[in-house]
């Protein structure tokens, strides 16, 4: 790696204050699960890393006016363990369960994890579609948006120079949603997904589907949120032939990138298989 100067404030202040000082030469690491690897293949060449691990009051998962808050630097792993998280909304805990190994989700935190914009990540498709926003920071003040909206290109998100992710607000879901997360695993069960899907749906009576959320990953340079799919099941009776239409509208929505987990075109075919799956799952069960 090339050289660079770390810096371990004790305070957020400090920290926004050392990003300030530095600008476009600093970069924040806070499990650095990810970081570090982008540096040792000289993808990121920051001359100062501050570190937020000092940093008190940013770990912390409570529930407040119907959400559960998530500070930024929780664990994966204390994400997937609570039992708040497993008693309130079940299929976040199953999602980041699914996170590469024990060893990474113990290290790996959400902030991290969101700032990285990887759109291979298992957990931003459950978290936007439950409807999940985020908290951002900087010396000139706070502001907060949905998670839907944070993330912008590959590896690329809403963050301002000087910015940093402090809370991720998760609703809690209504009693009558059904949830459920997949993904498609070709190599090995840490590796990422060729494609993943998260199916939120919304139940009334008879099967009625008052209102569908469905969300891909692995499928464009950010997570696809299937407006097409969701419409086709909106206020519909669920059967199988509705939930399988539904699931071909996800082919026009999705831009996979040809790698060595498959090509575009079998990811393209993928998003469509998986698509009806979840929401099959979510529909006949689900958490």
């Amino acid at each position: 790696m090339m050289e660079f100067e770390y810096h371990q404030p004790a305070s957020l202040e400090s920290a926004l204050a050392l990003l300030d000082q530095h600008g476009d030469d600093a970069r924040l690491i806070s499990g650095g699960t990810a970081l570090i690897q982008f540096m040792k293949q000289r993808l990121a060449q920051p001359a100062h890393l501050v570190s937020l691990a000092k940093i008190p009051g940013l770990d912390y998962i409570r529930e407040e006016d119907g959400q559960i808050r998530i500070g930024a630097l929780t664990t994966m792993r204390a994400v997937e363990t609570s039992p708040l998280v497993r008693e309130r909304a079940s299929l976040v805990a199953d999602t980041f369960s699914r996170v590469a190994t024990v060893r990474i989700r113990n290290m790996a935190t959400i902030g991290g994890g969101l700032a990285h914009a990887d759109p291979n990540q298992d957990p931003p498709p459950t978290l936007i579609a439950l409807g999940s926003s985020v908290v951002l920071r900087s010396s000139s003040g706070e502001r907060s948006l949905p998670l839907s909206d944070f993330f912008v290109d590959y590896y690329e998100t809403t963050l301002q120079a000087g910015e940093v992710v402090t809370e991720l607000r998760i609703p809690i879901p209504p009693a009558n949603t059904r949830g459920a997360f997949i993904k498609f695993l070709p190599r090995t069960a840490d590796d990422y997904a060729t494609v993943s899907v998260a199916a939120v749906l919304e139940m009334g009576e008879a099967g009625l589907c008052r209102a569908a959320h469905v969300v891909l990953g692995s499928a464009g340079t950010t997570p696809v949120v299937a407006t097409t799919t969701q419409d086709a099941l909106n206020n519909k009776i669920l059967m199988d032939g509705i939930v399988a239409n539904a699931a071909e509208g996800v082919a026009d929505l999705v831009s996979p990138l040809d790698d060595f987990r498959g090509s575009a075109e079998y990811k393209r075919d993928m998003a469509v298989v998986f698509t009806k799956r979840a929401v099959q799952q979510a529909w006949q069960g689900g958490r």
